[in-house]
């Protein structure tokens, strides 16, 4: 439980106001209920979950997306306007964003985009995943085949 500050000022009778009577009340905490559908996504599942429709979104930094590699393919928004842009009926959302839209949003390694899935679904998006372990873990091996690379080798010209 959290505690909140509830105060009462009462003037006195010569207009002035006396110190605030505080009282520590009890509140429950916000909560949402836990989600039907799943949270995350393995990234051996990733390539089949874009293929099957699923929108990636890239929610790391512009500067992290420049130094790692772009998520190609993916929707590039950056995590502070996440909740807004992929929450529908909002009036920063995207046109394509739906209480049945399915998202994959992957961060720098999981976390972040973990919190974000948390509170899309909370806010009515069930179809919002993120992929455990991150764009660090698709950039070492499965993602490479889902697309996630850093770029063309110079010699070669193949993709990293």
């Amino acid at each position: 439980m959290t505690a909140s500050v509830v105060s009462s000022v009462r003037p006195s009778s010569a207009g002035s106001v006396f110190a605030p009577a505080s009282v520590f009340a009890a509140v429950p905490p916000t909560v949402a209920p836990a989600p039907s559908a799943p949270l995350s996504l393995r990234v051996e599942d990733y390539a089949s979950a874009v293929a099957a429709g699923a929108t990636p979104v890239d929610v790391r930094s512009h500067r992290r997306r420049q130094l790692d590699g772009a998520l190609f393919g993916a929707l590039a928004i950056d995590a502070v306007e996440v909740l807004d842009r992929l929450t529908p009926d909002t009036p920063d959302s995207l046109r394509v964003a739906r209480p049945e839209s399915r998202w994959i949003l992957v961060s720098e390694d999981g976390h972040e985009a973990e919190w974000l899935a948390w509170h899309l679904q909370a806010r009515g998006v069930h179809g919002a995943v993120f992929v455990v372990g991150g764009h660090r873990r698709l950039r070492g091996g499965a993602g490479r085949q889902a697309g996630a690379h850093r770029g063309q080798d110079e010699r070669t010209g193949q993709l990293q």
